[in-house]
């Protein structure tokens, strides 16, 4: 028997077809909803020329409208491409273009531009608004309007779908900053987010990914087998809050970025009630120990865990919360079915069943990702006697000052904890003496003087220390994952006319 992305929901809609599957605002759709608009979606694909392994790009907001067709999408067999609603229409243009696909999908608020980017892309384009139903979208181009007249049968089995077939195409940039499409399989997604052979309560989940993310999709996945509720929020504090109080969530994931924002909204008045909450996760990028102790206060009935992981391998590493005190900023132990390696240049490889089936129409850079069967993460990592693993910097985010290797996590971790710095990042800057020395980019609450920061480093090789001082409004990140955006601050620093320190 496949393993086929569909099927989670086919299962769940005849064990507890009026549970709630998702939830973003006021809107909620249940597990007989997504099945039966499941099918009628899979019947307008076919309608539109849809067929197995075709591509459908979307380009849309963070809209509970990209539920059921995410659903619908892998029970016809046709693969979801989601793009980023935030970006222009020439910034779009060549994610899209790259992934080839059949077919547009945006959002309300994009149909304006969704004409050009269809015409670029040469495919037709129609409107999410199976839940919404916005009243603006031309019929024509509505996807609720022509559901009104599709078959809500069950077109199983679809020929020509199996477990090996594409299912979803999430864009990545690595370290090249060109877009790559990562190929994930129904198999690799059904693995990827499957919570056991035996079904326990679970309780809702609060989702702040935005849905163009890997993230967001396996979390609410998870849920889906589980049966149960996925919520999705954005990413301000007060919504987060509110949303585990209004639904009396069990489980949210945090990265630490929106951990920050909801420990600064609680810091400042907000009122709310986070004791339902059993399981609060983060990951994704450096989580200091001050910030999970503070997390811990904030849901003082759960359980923390850190888990480390990418697009392309899926869950890694995952650090439990018992292990916090003893292993300050690891990111744990492999994940079960997991092998990992630490390569001669330091690089953490790894190997398990559920990576991704490579780039696409990108042979070249799939071959450069895998070294003899071992995905290349392209992270330096430290590996102690108790197998547990720590993320020490990218591969490729070194610094090379008067000889000697820097890496920017070390350096950050340690400022992270001065008492007057909220935020930092380090880079390297250019130098005609040393190479490059260290610099470090700094969010603060009081001045500052580059002394006082190498002072604060003295457990650190000389080497390492800041021997730049740069403070900034604020550090630029990823909008996804919060990664900090070197070359955006090594730019900055670079046209600055003086710095500090």
């Amino acid at each position: 028997m496949d393993l086929l992305v569909g099927d989670i929901f086919r299962n769940a809609a005849r064990s507890v077809p009026t549970r709630v599957a998702a939830v973003a605002g006021d809107h909620r759709l249940s597990f007989a909803d997504l099945h039966h608009g499941a099918n009628q979606i899979s019947a307008v694909l076919a309608e539109l020329g849809i067929g197995v392994g075709d591509r459908v790009v979307t380009w849309c907001d963070n809209t509970i409208d990209l539920v059921p067709l995410f659903v619908g999408l892998a029970r016809h067999g046709a693969v979801f491409a989601p793009t980023n609603g935030n970006l222009s229409l020439d910034e779009v243009s060549p994610i899209a273009t790259l992934i080839q696909p059949s077919l547009l999908v945006v959002d309300a608020p994009r149909a304006g531009d969704a004409p050009e980017l269809a015409r670029l892309l040469g495919v037709d384009w129609i409107v999410a608004d199976t839940v919404t139903r916005s009243t603006e979208v031309d019929p024509a181009r509505s996807f609720y309007a022509r559901l009104a007249d599709a078959d809500g049968a069950d077109p199983s089995p679809i020929p020509g779908l199996s477990e090996r077939s594409p299912h979803v195409v999430f864009f990545t940039s690595g370290s090249t900053g060109k877009p790559k499409g990562v190929v994930i399989s129904h198999r690799a997604s059904v693995l990827r987010s499957h919570p056991g052979a035996q079904l326990e309560p679970r309780g809702a989940l609060i989702c702040p990914f935005p849905l163009f993310h890997m993230g967001a999709w396996t979390l609410a996945m998870q849920q889906w087998h589980a049966r149960d509720a996925i919520v999705f929020t954005s990413a301000v504090g007060a919504d987060i809050c509110a949303a585990v109080e209004r639904h009396r969530a069990t489980r949210v994931y945090l990265i630490p970025a929106v951990a920050r924002r909801v420990l600064d909204h609680l810091a400042a008045g907000g009122r709310h009630d986070l004791t339902s909450v059993r399981f609060a996760d983060t990951g994704t990028s450096a989580t200091p120990p001050g910030l999970l102790a503070e997390i811990a206060r904030t849901f003082p009935n759960a359980v923390l865990r850190v888990f480390y992981g990418s697009t392309e391998a899926a869950n890694v590493a995952a650090l439990d919360h018992a292990d916090f005190d003893r292993k300050p900023g690891s990111c744990g132990t492999p994940s079960p079915f997991t092998d990992v390696r630490r390569a001669d240049t330091g690089e953490l490889q790894v190997r398990n069943a559920v990576m991704f089936d490579g780039y696409f129409n990108n042979p070249d850079a799939t071959a450069a990702a895998f070294d003899d069967g071992w995905y290349r993460t392209g992270d330096r990592v430290e590996i102690d006697a108790d197998g547990f693993l720590s993320i020490t910097g990218r591969l490729h985010d070194v610094i090379r000052t008067g000889g000697e290797t820097v890496a920017p996590l070390e350096v950050e971790q340690t400022l992270a904890t001065h008492p007057d710095i909220t935020d930092v990042a380090v880079i390297g800057i250019p130098d005609p003496t040393w190479g490059e020395v260290v610099c470090a980019a700094v969010v603060i609450t009081r001045p500052v003087t580059l002394d006082q920061l190498r002072a604060h480093c003295a457990g650190l090789a000389s080497h390492k220390h800041p021997r730049r001082v740069m403070v900034v409004d604020q550090i630029p990140r990823t909008a996804a994952t919060s990664q900090v955006q070197r070359s955006v601050l090594i730019e900055l620093a670079l046209s600055a006319t003086s710095r500090t320190g």
